[in-house]
């Protein structure tokens, strides 16, 4: 097993989060179930860290809120220039303006802008399947009709758009709108540029405009790059509403603070008029403060480092799950720290129901999340975003109380 405890930032303590505000410990969601005596909880299920942030985030944090007063404010050139200057080192992209990047009250909140801003309630909107579960939450909220096209497992067990189904779900639905997911939650694809190019010409094809959630593109593994949508094409560019956040990559979901980037001014304008007919849409100044930090040369060191730890916390689960648990399958993740497993197999062979193997699992003190409501009908998320010997340890229970037990 890898030893991270060399590292300059810290990715081995047990963090301990109760009482701090944190749903990933406080809550089990999983319903009637209880984790049995002399077992602790292993956070493994809503997808944030359970790793401190970035100290330098934490240091910003604390000089801003050392000064008492913390009142009006409008963002100034160096928040602008820290989202730039990321996208340019991170993906590749330069030029970006000030014009081009714009707050967003959560990524999910970029989203409904755009749905509400090209469709009406009643019109469907095209995901694919296994599905963000928030964005079913909040397409159904605004009254949109979801409309799924399934990702398909290629030879070597990779997961696939299918570009043909794509089109025809498009054209039979009259759908002009999309909900992309880059790098794709649960199912941990990041995709490659001939991928993008064949979605975004399917898209052209149809009159589609496309909802591009980035918040994980920055947790791509080891082999792999992220691709922003807009990049693809000048047609790519001219359609795409990208999202992004530094909340999933730092562990700053609390803080709330994400941002789009739109090139196209067309729809920029159209985003931005819906974000702010609530006058809802403003940037928090924690945030504002957090996100410059992480931005910074220190930030980029640390997630180095995360990445490192992540893609080898994916190898030792993936590994481990393909090894021991027989009838249990799984696509080995690109990017993100989340594992999506296939258990139908597993049940029948064992004659039990989802239900039964969830339960089984938080009985021992693994907290997983239900698979279904991300349109998996036999499948269980995990986080993986914990120290190794906690993942070890999870694996471990899996293997003795819930998969292989006597």
């Amino acid at each position: 097993m890898k030893d991270h405890s060399s590292f300059k930032y810290d990715f081995t303590s047990i963090l301990n989060r109760e009482g701090r505000d944190a749903v990933a410990v406080d809550v089990i969601p999983i319903r009637e179930a209880e984790v049995r005596d002399g077992f602790s909880k292993i956070p493994m299920w809503v997808a944030d860290m359970n790793f401190p942030t970035a100290p330098v985030i934490t240091n910003a944090l604390i000089e801003r809120a050392s000064h008492p007063a913390y009142g009006y404010f409008f963002p100034q050139d160096e928040y602008f220039d820290a989202i730039a200057g990321w996208h340019e080192k991170r993906y590749g992209v330069a030029g970006l303006t000030r014009e081009d990047i714009g707050h967003e009250n959560g990524v999910l909140g970029g989203v409904v802008s755009a749905v509400q801003a090209f469709s009406a309630p009643g019109d469907c909107i095209l995901v694919h399947s296994p599905t963000y579960i928030g964005f079913t939450h909040v397409l159904e909220a605004n009254g949109r009709k979801i409309v799924l096209s399934d990702l398909k497992p290629d030879s070597d067990g990779i997961l696939r758009m299918d570009y043909e189904d794509m089109a025809v779900k498009l054209r039979e639905n009259k759908i002009h709108l999309a909900v992309f997911c880059s790098p794709h939650n649960p199912a941990g694809r990041v995709w490659e540029r001939d991928e993008l190019e064949r979605a975004m010409e399917v898209f052209r094809e149809n009159d589609c405009i496309v909802v591009s959630d980035e918040i994980w593109a920055d947790l791509v593994l080891r082999g792999h790059r992220h691709i922003p949508t807009a990049s693809v094409s000048e047609d790519a560019r001219e359609r795409t509403v990208g999202v992004y956040a530094p909340t999933k990559t730092f562990n700053l979901a609390g803080l709330v603070g994400s941002y789009h980037v739109i090139q196209s001014q067309y729809l920029r304008d159209r985003v931005v008029k819906q974000a702010g007919l609530s006058s809802y849409n403003h940037l928090n100044v924690m945030s504002y403060h957090a996100l410059i930090a992480a931005y910074k040369d220190e930030g980029t060191q640390w997630l180095d480092e995360l990445l490192v730890v992540l893609g080898d916390n994916v190898d030792y689960a993936y590994d481990y799950i393909t090894k021991h648990f027989e009838d249990v399958s799984l696509a080995k993740p690109q990017g993100t720290y989340m594992l999506f497993l296939d258990c139908e197999k597993w049940c029948a062979a064992h004659g039990k129901t989802l239900d039964d193997l969830l339960k089984a699992g938080v009985e021992v003190g693994v907290i997983w999340q239900d698979g279904r409501p991300f349109h998996g009908e036999w499948s269980i998320r995990m986080n993986l975003a914990l120290p190794l010997s906690r993942v070890a340890e999870a694996m471990d229970r899996l293997d003795e109380y819930v998969f292989n037990a006597k």
